[in-house]
């Protein structure tokens, strides 16, 4: 039993002994070294970039025309086929002519009775004329000879008035085109009565080449927009013409640039925002009134653009943009930046960054402030 005892104490001893051994070793050793963390980083390059705005809009044609008859009458004919290209001075519809034909002989014979008096009072002015020169007539008489021969001129003058009008309604039984472009549906036949006037439009008439396209844009992009054009970041082109690309409802380009050509000069008090106009070509009649689009106006060139990825930014918990970069001695900082807008898959920085700056990319989850990095360049 003894033994027994002497061998359990001697077998811990020697454990013990072991371990403190293994610990004595372990504490002898030199520390391990703490390697730097890596991150991607890219350098920052001004460039060149083109400023855009993204608004939607809608088609609106160049030109549109009601077509309202301005004489009454029964359609006779209608001399043109729906949707189809027309002239103007086209005529599109036919009114009974028989009414305004008998109207306009009624006042050409008017107009001959008329001059027909003329010759006689106009003679015996002349000779009243003659007569009171000798006294042989009163002055009263010759003072109505000269009346009668101007009440008779006037009624010619007016007779001509009124044969002149007769003709312009029998004209307007020709219902002409105002303008050429695209007719849409009639909303009468051949046999119907119209008036002179009427609310309800034959038809109407559009020209959709060119086309307009109405956007609206905030006016807190507008003041921005000027303020970048005052401190030199944005610059326009020669012409001073923006230049405006649209995108169809299917998300496809539209082959032809437009133009801006005006900006409104109120602001819609329910929006906040104001009316651009815009035009562009449509040949091939691919742009339709009432189309939604989307136009990509350009508002000039900023020519010492800083552009970042997407990526490289962050929030911190006040919500400002920030970003983490690293200098020559691989020490990182965090700065806050002001980002103006998304260009593709980058960030337009308007303040905060410059040239030369050394931005994180990739791996600024597993760092802080004031840590020393190992970098490589971001591909």
């Amino acid at each position: 039993m003894k033994k027994i005892t002497m061998r359990y104490v001697i077998g811990i001893l020697f454990v013990g002994f072991s371990a403190y051994i293994q610990i004595k070793e372990a504490s002898a050793q030199p520390p391990k070294q703490m390697q730097a963390p890596e991150v991607a980083i890219i350098e920052i390059q001004t460039e060149p970039v083109v400023i855009t705005t993204e608004l939607s809009g809608r088609i609106s044609a160049f030109l549109v025309a009601e077509v309202r008859p301005q004489v009454g009458g029964i359609i006779q004919k209608m001399l043109f086929r729906e949707g189809s290209e027309v002239k103007e001075g086209d005529i599109l519809y036919q009114i009974d002519t028989a009414l305004y034909e008998a109207n306009y002989d009624i006042t050409k014979a008017t107009l001959a009775k008329a001059e027909a008096t003329i010759p006689p009072i106009k003679y015996k002015a002349e000779r009243y004329k003659e007569l009171i020169t000798s006294n042989a007539i009163s002055r009263q008489d010759y003072d109505e000879a000269v009346a009668a021969l101007k009440k008779a001129e006037a009624d010619v003058q007016m007779a001509k008035a009124e044969m002149h009008k007769a003709y312009i309604n029998l004209e307007y039984t020709s219902i002409k085109a105002p303008i050429s472009g695209r007719i849409g549906k009639s909303s009468i036949t051949t046999g119907s009565l119209v008036t002179a006037n009427q609310p309800l439009a034959l038809a109407i008439i559009q020209k959709i080449d060119p086309v307009y396209v109405d956007v609206t844009q905030s006016t807190a992009t507008l003041l921005q927009m000027k303020k970048s054009i005052e401190r030199g970041l944005i610059k326009k082109d020669i012409s001073n013409q923006a230049k405006v690309k649209l995108i169809l409802e299917d998300g496809s380009p539209y082959t032809h640039e437009g133009i801006l050509k005006f900006s409104d000069v109120t602001v819609d008090i329910g929006t906040g925002s104001i009316s651009l106009r815009t035009e562009f070509p449509n040949s091939n009649f691919t742009l339709l009134p009432g189309m939604y689009v989307k136009a990509l106006v350009e508002e000039g060139i900023n020519e010492n653009a800083v552009l970042v990825p997407q990526q490289s930014i962050t929030r911190n918990s006040k919500g400002t943009a920030v970003a983490m970069l690293v200098d020559n001695s691989g020490k990182v900082s965090v700065r806050e930046v002001h980002i103006d807008r998304a260009i593709a898959n980058k960030w337009l920085v308007r303040d905060g960054l410059k040239a030369g700056d050394r931005i994180i990319v990739e791996g600024f989850q597993k760092i802080r402030p004031g840590d020393t990095v190992k970098t490589v360049m971001f591909k």
